[in-house]
């Protein structure tokens, strides 16, 4: 199956080039990268044009600012389709998702799932050089989201991989999520409609280089928005 890796960027010069690399040793035969630029003022997008001028299975879609990160994927989940990709996978451009893992993560849709999430909170799975605080916050999201949503241990990852049916199935114009309450959303209405969803251990690294793009607004969103989707909306 036709696999597409869409990788967001915003001012991820250092990381871009070592990461498209590095996809390159673990995709599949026909496997393709697809870069989802938000017009970073540091030359990222520049520098994937480059990468795409010489690499024939990168592609770069170019937005024209910053509008977060769901915005960034509904673009590039609605172009992978309309390549003609089968499996959609989706993950950070900071290392913070072993490009190791992405076989993993096709080999799982490949044996059953519709959905298979890269989980830090399933056995075998961890985070690696969080501070206090951030570890708090990510394990408080993801146990507010299992009690107000769905049996999911790891809700607010962002390292998944998609059967295309499930992107088509959602609906994606019609997905409000802005920031990583995203991820949330998107598995939210793949287990609404009956696909199944499953979780394949990872361990998340903090970012190699460059800043994370957490904020308190992010936060604020994914815990107004998440009680929403209990209710359809």
């Amino acid at each position: 199956m036709r696999v597409t890796v869409c990788l967001p960027t915003y001012n991820e010069r250092d990381n871009l080039e070592p990461m498209v690399r590095a996809l390159e040793g673990v995709l599949p035969p026909d496997g393709r990268v697809l870069v989802i630029d938000d017009g970073s003022p540091d030359g990222t997008g520049a520098i994937a044009d480059e990468l795409a001028a010489a690499l024939p299975w990168l592609d770069v879609l170019h937005r024209p600012k910053k509008q977060g990160l769901g915005r960034a994927y509904v673009a590039g989940f609605h172009r992978a389709l309309a390549d003609g990709a089968e499996l959609v996978v989706e993950m950070d451009c900071d290392f913070s998702h072993d490009p190791k893992d992405v076989p993993r993560l096709i080999a799982a849709v490949e044996e059953g799932a519709d959905l298979a999430i890269g989980s830090r909170y399933v056995e075998g799975g961890g985070v690696r050089n969080w501070t206090i605080v951030r570890r708090w916050i990510s394990k408080g999201a993801s146990l507010y989201t299992r009690a107000l949503l769905m049996p999911v241990r790891d809700p607010t990852g962002g390292f998944k991989c998609f059967r295309r049916e499930v992107l088509e199935a959602v609906r994606l114009d019609r997905l409000h999520g802005a920031g990583y309450v995203f991820q949330v959303e998107t598995t939210y209405r793949a287990i609404q409609l009956g696909f199944r969803v499953v979780e394949v251990p990872i361990t998340f690294s903090e970012r190699r280089a460059g800043h994370s793009k957490m904020s308190r607004a992010i936060v604020l969103e994914a815990m107004w928005r998440v009680p929403l989707l209990r209710i359809g909306r």
